[in-house]
């Protein structure tokens, strides 16, 4: 492929979107750069607190606790008081508790701050995926995500790079530098993104505004399709958490150093960063029933091929096949629950979903670790492929109709959102700590073979936390 037809294709992957988008995605980059408490929060408990990195492990489980009660919250207020209030305060609630971190030090005091903010920031997220449906038309919606999701991995490399650089400063100034990333991001929501919370109905004969079908948690679960994409996400997010606890173990087993993990995984970052918008081309106006078929498979090949992998380079190479899937599966599964929700209730909907990746993040640690430690790590890998498979089999069978349906109507309400938007845009120049939970809680296992070589697993592990639930964003 040429330089121009390069550039042509990434113009064609970004051009199309309203300035609002740019504005939210611009806050998720500058949000996710500053990203540093979840990232070097095992090394800051181990090494500048002296507490064992096992506890380590237990407050990192504890942000994705906090995560399954903040994700249903969040899509309720994002319903009932909007879009940008609640992306500005919980934005804000966010920064504070990293703020705290950089004075509490008692054990309980860390961990009741970080599953506060483990509450916030997963509450943030019904608010943000909302606001993407609400701005950028049916047909792009998969796009948007997709370009969301990578301006967050591109923040997440940035913070552990600079991170990295700047440990010299000590970890309690790079948590007041996370959490001023956080205001900031907050001030650029409050300053530049409209709300976008679609306007109560008016009855056009009567002109009385039209009461929306009252929606809670427990109608969303009613939603049949919808609760089933929700559970085939869940096992989709049990397999793509599971390299992040079984695969630092696995390595050590096969005698690998610590650091060839830490190069492994790596991996995962660079392949997303550098080959995200490639994806999104190769991806764009496919079914997404395929796409979330093809992902679940890629996700079992590639898991499922780390029990035959013996070697650093075959495990990158396993890395690689599952990283894939997530480029994948991530966006296409935000954009089929925008379809699924109705427009009063988006936030609700993304709120449950985004659920499903909190309980996998907070699951998953205990169920790999007990298999690991158990049976051993090949039954895990051999666990893992079997379940993408039987995910791949349901979003075959179980929703092909139901999204088949909500793509035909969002391709027809396409062109009259666009020109809503021409209109809307006039006064505004318009990314599940499962990955952090289970990195962290995962290598906080391994950990308990030395001492020594815990806290560095341990630190290892938070090199890339958040990137799971965080991501959901995926």
């Amino acid at each position: 492929m040429s330089i121009e037809s390069l550039g042509r294709s990434v113009r064609a992957t970004v051009s199309g979107f309203p300035g609002g988008f740019w504005w939210l995605w611009l806050s998720t980059l500058v949000n996710r750069t500053g990203a540093f408490v979840l990232t070097f929060l095992s090394l800051y408990l181990t090494q500048e607190l002296g507490y064992s990195a096992w506890f380590a492990g237990l407050v990192v489980a504890l942000h994705g606790l906090g995560g399954v009660a903040g994700s249903p919250l969040g899509g309720t207020l994002t319903d009932r008081w909007g879009r940008r209030p609640t992306m500005v305060s919980m934005h804000l609630a966010a920064a504070a508790c990293a703020a705290l971190l950089s004075v509490v030090t008692s054990a309980w005091g860390v961990a009741l701050v970080v599953l506060l903010m483990g509450v916030a920031m997963q509450a943030v997220r019904p608010s943000i995926n909302a606001s993407i449906a609400d701005m950028v038309p049916a047909h792009d919606v998969r796009r948007a995500y997709a370009l969301n999701y990578w301006a967050l991995n591109l923040g997440f490399a940035v913070a552990a790079i600079g991170g990295g650089v700047a440990i010299v400063l000590g970890y309690r100034t790079l948590f007041l530098v996370d959490a001023a990333a956080t205001a900031l991001c907050a001030l650029i929501v409050f300053l530049r993104l409209p709300e976008t919370r679609p306007e109560a109905r008016i009855d056009q004969a009567t002109g009385e505004t039209l009461e929306e079908e009252k929606v809670s948690v427990l109608t969303v679960l009613r939603d049949a399709p919808f609760r089933t994409l929700v559970l085939l996400n869940l096992l989709v997010c049990l397999v793509f958490t599971a390299p992040w606890i079984g695969l630092p173990l696995t390595m050590a087993g096969e005698g690998l150093a610590p650091s060839a993990y830490g190069a492994v995984i790596a991996v995962n970052g660079i392949v997303i960063v550098g080959f995200q918008l490639l994806v999104n081309k190769v991806t764009d106006k496919r079914s997404p029933v395929m796409l979330l078929t093809v992902s679940s498979l890629l996700f079992a090949l590639g898991t499922g091929a780390t029990a035959l992998a013996g070697s650093s380079v075959a495990f990158g190479a396993t890395v690689v096949i599952w990283t894939i899937g997530e480029m994948v599966h991530v966006p296409t599964n935000a954009a089929a629950t925008a379809r699924l929700a109705p427009e009063h209730a988006r936030g609700r909907y993304q709120g449950v979903m985004g659920m499903s990746w909190a309980v996998a993040g907070f699951v998953a640690p205990i169920l790999a670790g007990g298999i690991v430690d158990g049976p051993g790590p090949d039954v895990l890998w051999i666990a893992c492929a079997v379940i993408g498979a039987v995910a791949a089999l349901g979003y075959q069978t179980r929703l092909r109709s139901a999204l088949s349906e909500a793509e035909g109507e969002g391709e027809s309400e396409g062109e009259s959102k666009r020109q809503e938007q021409r209109k809307g845009d006039g006064g505004v120049e318009s990314v599940t700590g499962a990955k952090g939970v289970g990195q962290a809680a995962g290598d906080a296992e391994a950990a308990g073979q030395d001492v020594g070589s815990g806290a560095e697993a341990a630190g290892q592990a938070a090199n890339d936390a958040g990137s799971v639930i965080a991501k959901a964003s995926a």
